[in-house]
């Protein structure tokens, strides 16, 4: 009997661990942040993190429960592969807008490309979802990139399986009539590059389609700025007006699409227009330390540095019209210094908001997100070696 009392009671312990040590370590890990005030230290930490991060990726949460989740651990509720993507996708672009550590650099992400790809460039596990398509993008990116071309085509067969009556793809087939702003970050800039590299135009209009018809229906049109999603079939705006990660996911979509559109292209003053909109919004729900809340059109929200992170990549972007170059250029330093502000002294880019649970239903969980280290990285270095 006694024994059986010593068994329970350890079990009792681990469990409490297994939700007190993830506590405690964040707490500790926090003391002395934003310590930085030397942006090359800053970059070089960012970028030692996030090499480290690739091939070990922290498991991102999609509940915000905080106690006894190893029952969430056991039913598999506390992560999903399809976050992984998108952490792992934010990795690799930030890196590979680096110059420099390249050897560094390039063995991590070779490392992760042999566990993702068999000999003939093909997925071993193949994503499920569009989520896929930004880490497609990604690895894109990267020189060499042809020997991965079946995985391509095959993300790009996935998205066309998901072409709903309207002409525009769904987030998931269970949601048939709704259109997520998030699509557009996953799935927009894939498209274009995958057109521009293999000679599909069909690819190309999709992808600007896409942006089209989400900046048509799913914004505020008075303050441009996004909802959450809409209803293809109803009409209605859904969701929040204004959620920050939101504008990040339309910011990094329409941005990167831009970027890989010729500037022979019939699309790219088209988006052009849409990016000069939505930057002037932007800039004025910009706070005054230079971040954004996730909720950006209340000041009393919290900042969420995945917003900050993705909206001064669209910036720094932006700033390439002339148009509207000052005013993005001012806004990205504020961005970065905040960012800045918000590092551990490990490297570690901090309060980001948790994975969102469904339309309208967001996290109140800031924690760390391997999405926001690869975008402030992307971001940091394009300021700095900007001849890339």
């Amino acid at each position: 009997m006694d024994i059986l009392i010593w068994i329970v009671i350890v079990i009792i312990l681990v469990i409490v661990l297994i939700d007190i040590i993830p506590i405690i370590y964040t707490w500790i890990s926090r003391i002395h942040i934003g310590r930085y005030n030397d942006e090359k230290v800053w970059r070089e930490a960012l970028i030692k993190k996030s090499i480290k991060w690739l091939n070990s990726t922290p498991k991102i949460k999609v509940t915000d429960n905080t106690r006894l989740t190893i029952i969430d651990r056991l039913k598999g509720n506390y992560t999903k592969s399809a976050i992984q993507h998108w952490q792992q996708a934010s990795l690799i672009l930030g890196l590979n807008e680096c110059n420099d550590h390249r050897e560094e650099i390039s063995n991590a992400i070779n490392q992760y490309l042999q566990k993702q790809f068999d000999l003939n460039g093909q997925w071993r596990e193949k994503p499920q979802f569009v989520d896929g398509a930004i880490l497609s993008y990604a690895i894109m990116n990267l020189d060499d990139s042809n020997k991965y071309k079946q995985s391509f085509d095959y993300i790009y067969g996935l998205i066309k399986e998901l072409i709903g009556d309207d002409g525009t793809v769904k987030y998931r087939k269970s949601m048939s009539n709704y259109r997520y702003v998030d699509t557009i970050g996953f799935i927009s800039p894939f498209l274009i590059k995958y057109g521009v590299l293999y000679d599909s135009n069909e690819a190309i209009d999709l992808g600007v389609k896409q942006i089209n018809e989400y900046f048509k229906n799913g914004f505020d049109n008075e303050n441009i700025i996004p909802f959450h999603a809409y209803d293809t079939k109803e009409k209605y705006k859904l969701g929040l007006c204004g959620w920050g990660r939101g504008l990040g996911w339309f910011a990094i979509g329409i941005i990167d699409s831009w970027r890989e559109l010729p500037s022979n292209s019939k699309h790219k003053k088209e988006l052009e227009k849409i990016i000069i909109k939505f930057a002037k919004s932007i800039i004025k729900l910009q706070q005054d330390n230079g971040g954004w809340g996730w909720t950006v059109t209340r000041k009393e929200t919290r900042i969420d540095s995945s917003t900050t992170a993705t909206l001064a990549w669209f910036l720094i972007n932006a700033a390439k019209i002339s148009e509207i170059k000052d005013e993005c250029e001012r806004a990205t330093d504020k961005s970065l210094e905040y960012l800045m502000s918000v590092t551990k002294r490990n490297g570690v880019v901090d309060f980001s908001q948790g994975d969102t649970k469904d339309i309208g239903v967001y996290s109140m969980l800031f924690d760390i997100l391997p999405f926001t280290q690869g975008f402030t990285l992307r971001t940091i270095s394009k300021l700095n070696y900007n001849e890339k």
